[in-house]
Parts: C-alpha cells; sequence; structure tokens
C-alpha cells in the first residue's frame, strides 16, 4: 500500500491556485490503486471547500500540523486538546498581542475574535463558506476541544520569533510551529508526522509506504521521518532536508507510481 501525504499551501496550493498538473497527478496516483490525502496547518473547513473546487479527491486529511483526523468525508476520527487555561494565558503575550487575529480550531468550526487588518481568516470563510464564530476574551473558557490556536503577521521573522517566546514558555504544554507569516500553535507532542502515524494506526494499514512532500519548516517532521520530498520553490533549508526536490507534486505522485 502506498499513502502520499502533501501539504497544502505552498506545495499542493501555490501562487494562490493548485495547478493541473498536479491535480492530474493526483488523479492518477489514486487511479493506480493508491492513497491521497493533505496534511496540512489549515482547519478542515479552510480546506475541503479548496479541494473540491479544484477537483482534488482524497482519502483522508490530516489538519492543524496533526491536531485534527478526518476520514474522506470530513468525519473527525481523533483531535487533540490544548487546555483553555492555557489559551487565556497565551493570549495576554505581548508577542501574540501584536497578531493580525486569534483563531481557535476545533472540529467543526473556527472560533474569531482580535482580527485587525492584514487579517486573511475572515476573507477566506466569506469566499469559501466555511464557519467562523465570533468571541471574545471573556469566552476562551467556554470554548469546546480546541487543538491549534492560530495567529499571523506581517513578516515570517515575527512569526518566528514568537514562536521561540512561545516554546520556552508554554513548550511543557504546546508546541508552536512557524509557517511563513502563519503562526501555528497545537498541543505538545503534535506534529504531522504524529498525525500520519495517528492516521495510520486508527484505519488499521498494515506497513504502508509513505510519500510527504511540503515546503516548510512545520513540514520538517513529516519529511525528515519518513523520507520525504519538498517542491523547487521551496527554501533551501527545507531543500536541504529533503530526499529530492520536484516541480510539484503532481511530479512528485508521477516518478513514485
Amino acid at each position: 500500500m502506498k499513502i502520499a501525504a502533501s501539504d497544502y499551501d505552498g506545495t499542493l496550493f501555490r501562487n494562490d491556485t493548485i495547478a493541473a498538473a498536479d491535480a492530474q497527478g493526483v488523479h492518477r496516483w489514486r487511479e493506480a490503486g493508491h492513497l491521497f490525502g493533505v496534511v496540512t496547518g489549515r482547519d478542515y473547513g479552510m480546506l475541503a471547500p479548496q479541494l473540491r473546487h479544484y477537483g482534488i479527491e482524497s482519502d483522508y486529511a490530516v489538519c492543524n500540523n496533526g491536531g485534527l483526523i478526518c476520514k474522506a468525508d470530513g468525519t473527525p476520527l481523533w483531535q487533540g486538546r490544548i487546555p483553555l487555561q492555557t489559551l487565556a494565558e497565551m493570549v495576554r503575550e505581548p508577542g501574540v498581542r501584536r497578531s493580525f487575529h486569534f483563531a481557535f480550531s476545533a472540529a467543526d468550526k473556527t472560533y474569531l475574535y482580535h482580527e485587525r487588518e492584514g487579517s486573511w481568516i475572515s476573507r477566506e470563510a466569506k469566499q469559501w463558506d466555511f464557519t467562523i464564530v465570533p468571541i471574545t476574551e471573556q469566552d476562551i473558557m467556554s470554548l469546546p476541544q480546541i487543538h491549534q490556536f492560530s495567529l499571523g503577521y506581517p513578516d515570517p521573522s515575527e512569526s518566528a520569533e514568537v514562536s521561540e517566546i512561545l516554546n520556552a514558555r508554554y513548550g511543557d504544554v504546546i508546541h508552536a510551529y512557524p509557517n511563513r507569516c502563519s503562526l501555528d500553535i497545537t498541543p505538545k507532542g503534535i506534529s504531522k508526522e504524529q498525525g500520519i502515524r495517528k492516521l495510520i494506526e486508527l484505519m488499521g494499514w498494515s506497513s504502508p509506504e509513505i510519500y510527504t512532500i511540503g515546503d516548510e519548516i512545520n513540514d520538517l517532521p513529516m519529511i525528515e521521518a519518513f523520507g520525504g520530498f519538498t517542491v523547487d520553490t521551496a527554501r533551501d533549508a527545507i531543500k536541504a532536508k529533503a530526499r529530492g526536490v520536484y516541480a510539484g507534486v503532481g511530479a512528485m505522485l508521477e516518478a513514485n507510481i
């Protein structure tokens, strides 16, 4: 059994689109009897409408950097948990307050507050019709199970800086993954590698061959664990960790059918 696991933003979705060659590669891969899914920092509700729009069929989704695992139809199989008290403390951090938004991911919706100019959350919600629930800081302790807390900054360096601060102060409970201008905060022990391994366990797949591809720091756990690949638009630091570099997801899939 062969299972392909592709990052979304910057890997499958580049230059604000999914290239026809990549969509065709996914189709041929699945037509050959192999499985394909997206392993992303996005919420499922932010991912699924775009996959449908571009005609991408998948067999699973690992969302929120491993924090949420879904079946092909979006049914949640498993999700992690960030303590609400930790969330309430983190939103008061000065570096966190500089974010464009505070987005809290539950299994079926995204809770949002502190949104200001520069944020892309509400814009994408309107464009792709996914559920956003506005809240206030006082609502944090009443939220349902939250498996990711997402921030956004004008420059990748700021995302990286805040990730270091949060990992130093809250690293016994969470891990903060910088992803370009985004900063995704998950429960400790959660990663794209862990998400893939948990998916295999939940689905009962026996000794599958895993083909991963991604382009950023939050993709490194799955790239390094499974001897994965990257795309030619990735930074040199990511290329140095990958087994190979391809022009796109489609090219990687077709080379490994």
